[in-house]
């Protein structure tokens, strides 16, 4: 047997090999079983995350189900890579096309459902991108299933989730699934931003996302990312976020500076800005505090000047008051 292949039990036993041969391979330590006769040597699983374990998963447990399932839930987010939060990732979820007969067992979570939509990813049938976000959003937290969505808007049209909610009523979760669907922003990029969005919006805060700058010329100064209560720019960076901007002969350094120089013509138009990162992610009373002073030392000042472009093309310029607005 080579020693960087998965082994199937019923395989192994047609070609020669005894039950007493296949046990040593994990007793004696090198190998391990993955699910109840299939085995694979330590050294490929080590080092891999979880979802990467999972996708071998999804090889170990397919070709032993029925022709009649369609991979679903958290192991067809997996193949459609929408982000999830580690854990629960034990089990291969798959749904069949019947109304009734659910189960799980040590290796999978067998759903059922009246209808299901499929395409094909890597040659194994898996529920529709849409179709997967409604479940997710149906089974997940809320967090967590519109972090996946807005990934998922990058590629989905938002109707294709609405068809997906409508062949999914009555279903357990499905008045979830409508409010987290409605939360969802294919503008995000990255779960930060989701995160923090979601932050913003739960403490009442107006949020526009992906606004532009513009100075009293209409000359663009900056695309921010969110423009809360009209007035205050707010801005997430996460770690990736000065190499992504990188060009060609720059460094991060030079990012970094004219991401200040970005920042400086902001406030100079009037817009107070609030940064912030990851770790301030975990202190959310704290980021939301930070954002309500911004927004009452703003009220305090005189309007900004120049206007901002939204994402819808709409163009707002601020008039003599911080809350006056007008629509063009």
């Amino acid at each position: 047997m080579k020693d960087d292949r998965m082994v199937r039990r019923a395989e192994a036993l047609a070609n020669g090999s005894a039950d007493h041969e296949l046990r040593a391979l994990y007793e004696r330590g090198g190998w391990e079983r993955l699910v109840n006769g299939v085995y694979v040597p330590t050294s490929r699983l080590a080092g891999l995350t979880e979802q990467q374990r999972h996708r071998l998963l999804l090889d170990a447990v397919l070709p032993i189900l029925s022709d009649d399932y369609v991979v679903s839930h958290r192991s067809a987010a997996l193949l459609h890579e929408l982000p999830l939060p580690t854990g629960g990732f034990d089990k291969v979820h798959v749904t069949r096309h019947r109304r009734g007969g659910g189960r799980k067992n040590a290796a999978a979570i067998v759903h059922c459902a009246p209808s299901v939509s499929s395409v094909t990813v890597d040659g194994i049938s898996v529920t529709s991108l849409a179709r997967t976000v409604v479940d997710l959003a149906r089974t997940e937290t809320l967090l967590s299933a519109v972090i996946a969505g807005d990934v998922a808007l990058k590629s989905c049209d938002p109707w294709e989730l609405d068809a997906e909610l409508q062949r999914a009523r009555g279903w357990k979760g499905v008045a979830q699934a409508r409010r987290a669907v409605n939360l969802m922003d294919g503008r995000s990029d990255n779960p930060g931003e989701s995160q923090s969005r979601m932050i913003l919006r739960e403490y009442g805060f107006d949020v526009e996302s992906q606004v532009e700058i513009l100075d009293p010329s209409g000359r663009s100064v900056a695309r921010i990312d969110w423009l809360v209560n009209s007035i205050v720019a707010c801005e997430f960076d996460g770690k990736a976020k000065y190499i992504k901007y990188l060009r060609s002969g720059e460094s991060p350094g030079d990012v970094v500076f004219k991401e200040k120089v970005r920042e400086d013509a902001v406030r100079d138009l009037g817009y107070p800005v609030v940064r912030w990162t990851w770790a301030d992610l975990a202190n959310p009373a704290e980021l939301v505090a930070r954002v309500a002073r911004a927004v009452e030392r703003a009220a305090a000042l005189p309007p900004p000047l120049g206007s901002v472009r939204h994402p819808s093309g709409g163009l707002q310029t601020h008039a003599h008051s911080p809350g006056a607005r007008e629509i063009a």
